[in-house]
């Protein structure tokens, strides 16, 4: 019986995202409930630095540093984007107080998601595709029914394959987005 790629990559794809929301809204419902919404004001400057610390991969895969293992540097990368993905949700919260947090906010969340489907999807999926045609052709099928056989996986690997096209240039909204939105603290915050 062969594996969908429905069921081996795209279904935990969704889970780890599900799961990053339900952290959000359950650490966002815990300081409520427990009084500690000044905590969540706060977490958005640590998540923000984890977030600025992950780009160390990026750094080192573009070759301006030339130390650390790519491999080791990737799962830092993946590990603390997504941490400070959730400080900064829980910061966020459900707060309607503004539009340039939001739409910060929003950016985020496409770039995570961006992210996890180069993570999670793309390389599984190419490795599901070309497996299943290994076993068609094991199995003695022609090369058009082979083709036939993986189609439909090979129709969603294409589409994934554009992922690196939305997750820089969104990265890059939501830097800026973000930005603006640390500058207008400064200006309209009584820090003192």
């Amino acid at each position: 019986m062969t594996k969908s790629l429905w069921r081996e990559h795209i279904l935990p794809f969704a889970m780890l995202l599900g799961l990053l929301a339900a952290a959000s809204l359950a650490g966002d419902y815990l300081l409520h409930r427990l009084n500690l919404v000044w905590i969540g004001r706060y977490l958005g400057i640590p998540g923000t630095i984890l977030i600025v610390g992950s780009l160390i991969y990026s750094l080192r895969k573009r070759k301006h540093i030339s130390s650390g293992n790519p491999k080791s540097l990737l799962r830092f990368h993946e590990f603390i984007a997504w941490l400070g993905s959730l400080m900064v949700l829980i910061h966020s919260g459900i707060h309607f107080n503004a539009i340039l947090p939001w739409l910060a906010t929003v950016a985020m969340g496409v770039n995570v998601v961006s992210g996890l489907v180069g993570k999670l999807l793309l390389d599984r999926s190419r490795q599901h595709v070309q497996g299943q045609r290994e076993h068609f052709q094991l199995r003695g099928l022609s090369l058009p029914e082979v083709e036939k056989a993986v189609f439909w996986d090979a129709v969603s690997l294409d589409a994934m394959t554009q992922w690196r096209k939305v997750h820089i240039p969104i990265f890059l909204v939501f830097a800026v987005l973000s930005l603006g939105h640390i500058l207008g603290i400064f200006l309209f915050w009584a820090w003192v």
